[in-house]
């Protein structure tokens, strides 16, 4: 496969999550197949869904990969639980976790599988995506969508705030 541009969501509630990223990123560049271009800030962002629950840190990675998208979303699920993260059928869907990683696009494409759709089907609603995305990518177009910045623009981010 040529080289893609795959942006990837990262974040989580539990733990010192800063550090989990971190070292997920590292982990992640040390993939073959796998290379991390550049990354957005933190940003604290206030729990969503299931809101009783402390808020979250985020943010957004540019990776370069090779690997077919089902591929590297099979990374990332192995690189969240390599660092803590547990699934669990008990666990809310938007409950506290140590680290998430999200693929939101990968390239160009147009994915409706069986646990993969890109781009990812709401990152156009979710300010805590935007706001790091356009940190580091405000003209990319998401397929189907819109440019970035303009997505950012119909949404509500208040409550989001950069991290130092």
């Amino acid at each position: 496969m040529k080289p893609e541009t795959a942006w990837v969501a990262f974040g989580g509630n539990v733990g010192d999550v800063r550090t989990a990223v971190d070292r997920a990123l590292a982990a992640l560049d040390a993939v073959p197949g796998i290379r991390v271009l550049s990354r957005s800030g933190f940003y604290r962002t206030p729990a969503w869904g299931c809101t009783e629950q402390p808020d979250f840190i985020n943010g957004v990675a540019a990776l370069q990969t090779t690997l077919p998208p089902g591929e590297l979303l099979g990374v990332l699920l192995a690189t969240e639980q390599r660092f803590g993260r547990v699934r669990a059928e008990d666990t809310p869907r938007w409950g506290p976790r140590t680290l998430d990683l999200d693929l939101l696009a990968c390239g160009d494409a147009v994915l409706e599988e069986p646990g993969l759709s890109l781009p990812h089907p709401r990152l156009h609603e979710r300010a805590f995506v935007l706001v790091p995305l356009a940190e580091i990518a405000p003209d990319l177009v998401v397929p189907g969508r819109g440019r970035v910045a303009d997505l950012l623009a119909a949404v509500d981010a208040a409550g989001i705030e950069a991290i130092p």
